[in-house]
């Protein structure tokens, strides 16, 4: 079985998988938890199935891009799981396992689309996203933008499906025509199954010692005006 970690986001996200599926997932939806929450729900899921981290085939991890705090929780938790055990550790990208969080509704046939967009908040009108077929082929590559009216019109002739708080947020700016916007998804660690035995199938794992998060931009940490001097 592998533990997945998900802390992109505001959600707080740990699932136990193997081969099938899904086994075991605890989450928070509460702001600022991870630091919290997140080894709680470690500790819970492995006592729950009655097994220790050494008992894991790997341990994976959503390595951005998103929340910077974050995923310095995320991954500086799944870093100590990984060397602690002597496991493998995986890295997903973050818009990756969004894009599987939809992949069974989209091979059903419950969501139609040409092309699949997952957005991640980045602050004003920015956003992270990646642009995906229905067979998860990218067709643009993740990127870090300001999104305006104009964002998408490469792809003006596709219906595009947007999703994640970053869709949420640029719904009134993007004025794409074949435009479908799915309202309330969220960032989810149950999401990494499948990319995660990709992966772990493939042995694609991340260097314990010297992984760090995607990050995509540059962290800016700002001051608030009530903690200057003379304000």
């Amino acid at each position: 079985m592998i533990l997945c970690i998900e802390t992109a986001t505001s959600v707080c996200s740990v699932a136990l998988c193997n081969k099938s599926g899904v086994v075991s997932l605890r989450e928070s939806h509460e702001g600022k938890s991870h630091a919290s929450q997140l080894t709680l729900f470690i500790v819970e899921i492995l006592k729950e199935h009655n097994i220790e981290a050494g008992d894991l085939e790997a341990v994976a991890v959503s390595k951005g891009p998103g929340s910077y705090t974050g995923l310095r929780i995320g991954v500086s938790v799944a870093k100590g799981l990984a060397y602690g055990a002597a496991l493998p550790l995986i890295g997903i990208e973050t818009t990756t396992s969004m894009f599987y969080g939809l992949s069974k509704e989209i091979k059903s046939g419950k969501i139609n689309g040409d092309l699949f967009c997952p957005m991640l908040d980045a602050r004003r009108m920015e956003a992270y996203y990646c642009i995906f077929d229905s067979h998860g082929k990218v067709m643009k590559e993740i990127s870090a933008e300001i999104i305006d009216e104009n964002s998408f019109k490469d792809f003006s002739s596709s219906l595009i499906v947007f999703f994640g708080d970053g869709a949420s947020k640029c719904k009134d700016v993007i004025s794409q025509e074949n435009a479908v916007f799915i309202d309330d998804f969220n960032v989810s660690a149950s999401h990494m199954h499948e990319p995660v035995y990709q992966a772990f199938n493939s042995q694609v794992f991340e260097d314990v010692a010297y992984f760090e998060p995607f990050y995509l931009k540059d962290f800016i940490a700002t001051i608030p005006k009530k903690n200057i001097i003379g304000q």
